[in-house]
């Protein structure tokens, strides 16, 4: 049974419209916690039973675009520190730009990963107004450096022509939201690593996100995704809640809903 590190990435200095997304980890763990809320996952696994979670706060970043380099080197430590005491890191964004960091310090260890990416976006811009590490570039930057073997992207609802040929470029495999099919989508093998954007979801279910795209996906058919999933899971990041757009608390509910639901795939390792 695998132990899992909780680990808070409050930056949101990748963010091109609206910041916010900073301010989200401590709010997912207090939904985590909340007494409104329980402590079991969809299998019977609970947290501090089957599910054993080590929560290490929050990595210490001046979320500045003037110092991404060193934020995502103090990013990289605390993956591997998670790596080096056995435990499986589980990430709290944070804009999208994070994940760039996190599969690097994974794929130092692990060698080149496959990503199974839940986003409205694909977000693989060369550059998005001009910044290449803008959280619209995270998987053009980990693509071009060889950080991932297979790339399969669901959800996706915006893909212009720019993205389209990046995609083809990379041989990202996308699964648009027309016709979805949750048992259609193909897993990748192990070394797996998932990575969810809220934005993902149709904003009805999680209207916390700087981005709403209607027409996506909800919380039952990527729960159904996720449930398919029957290899090795090597990390996760939940990224991309905006505080500032919620209303309620909703999003700060589902993103703590999937914290359990990654967690109890992740303990069945």
């Amino acid at each position: 049974m695998s132990r899992i590190a909780l680990i808070g990435v409050p930056s949101d200095c990748g963010s091109s419209h609206l910041r916010g997304p900073a301010r989200a980890p401590k709010l997912i763990r207090a939904a985590l916690l909340s007494p409104h809320s329980n402590r079991s996952a969809e299998n019977g696994f609970e947290i501090d039973r089957e599910i054993i979670i080590n929560d290490r706060g929050d990595v210490r970043l001046a979320n500045r675009a003037a110092r991404v380099e060193q934020d995502d080197a103090a990013i990289e430590a605390a993956v591997a520190g998670a790596l080096a005491d056995g435990e499986v890191p589980l990430m709290l964004g944070g804009d999208h730009a994070i994940t760039l960091p996190v599969v690097r310090a994974l794929a130092a260890v692990h060698g080149p990963l496959n990503i199974l990416h839940i986003d409205a976006h694909p977000d693989l811009y060369d550059d998005f107004n001009g910044n290449p590490r803008s959280h619209a570039s995270p998987f053009a930057r980990i693509m071009e450096a060889g950080l991932a073997k297979r790339l399969v992207q669901i959800g996706i609802r915006t893909a212009n022509a720019h993205q389209r040929e990046q995609a083809a470029r990379f041989g990202v495999e996308t699964v648009p939201m027309r016709d979805f099919d949750a048992a259609r989508v193909p897993i990748p093998a192990a070394p797996l690593y998932i990575t969810i954007d809220l934005d993902g979801l149709d904003p009805a279910y999680a209207p916390g996100v700087s981005h709403h795209e209607p027409g996506g996906l909800s919380v039952r058919q990527l729960l159904d995704v996720l449930q398919c999933i029957d290899v090795a899971i090597i990390g996760a990041d939940i990224v991309e809640y905006n505080p500032r757009r919620d209303l309620g608390g909703v999003t700060a509910t589902v993103a703590a809903k999937l914290v359990k639901e990654l967690g109890a795939l992740i303990s069945l390792q």
